[in-house]
């Protein structure tokens, strides 16, 4: 039996192939990522990866959409584990920090207008995103009714904290900031638990 024949049934090779390309992703950017080198990674022949991802394309939307499930689940769990909504939303921030520094090429793989044109979301990847934006959305309405935060625009509070979390998450994977300023940062933002 050749090696790419056994590989078709040792389970789930789409999911081999993801998994080949997303330890490729975290040691180089998606731009350099080939399916020939995804296949040898996966110990499968190189056609494989065309029957279940037409191109490279198609491989790296996938990649993107599983990690923006990851994003959102590491933001959820943290959310989650705290308590009170300045504590949540200090949570929230940092874990999109701890992901961007923990999984770069993920990240930015995630924000690539080539694989999820803004404003224009593939329907897998389209949930994904509004999940994330309701999590955003339903943790600062809980922080405008903590002193401090009361008659602040929730939308216009929850675009500034987006977009300074998300310079932050972009200065810290890119190495101008420490990781270890994030914390600090996100308690000057929002200040103190609650």
């Amino acid at each position: 039996m050749s090696r790419s024949s056994s590989a078709y049934h040792h389970g789930n090779l789409q999911s081999a192939l993801e998994d080949a390309a997303l330890s490729l992703l975290e040691t180089q950017p998606a731009a350099r990522i080939s399916l020939r080198e995804v296949a040898r990674r996966a110990g499968v022949s190189h056609n494989a990866p065309y029957h279940h991802f037409g191109d490279r394309a198609a491989l790296l939307h996938a990649l993107g959409v599983r990690a923006m499930r990851e994003l959102l689940e590491a933001q959820e769990a943290a959310v989650e584990a705290a308590a009170g909504p300045v504590d949540r939303v200090r949570a929230l921030g940092a874990a999109y920090v701890g992901y961007a520094a923990d999984h770069p090429q993920s990240f930015a793989l995630v924000f690539d207008p080539e694989y999820c044109p803004p404003g224009d979301p593939a329907a897998d990847m389209a949930p994904l995103i509004t999940r994330n934006e309701e999590l955003l959305s339903r943790e600062v309405a809980a922080l405008v009714q903590v002193p401090g935060f009361v008659g602040r625009d929730p939308a216009a509070l929850a675009a500034a904290l987006w977009a300074t979390v998300h310079g932050m998450a972009e200065l810290v994977m890119l190495g101008h900031l420490p990781r270890e300023v994030a914390e600090p940062a996100l308690t000057a933002l929002v200040g103190g638990g609650s």
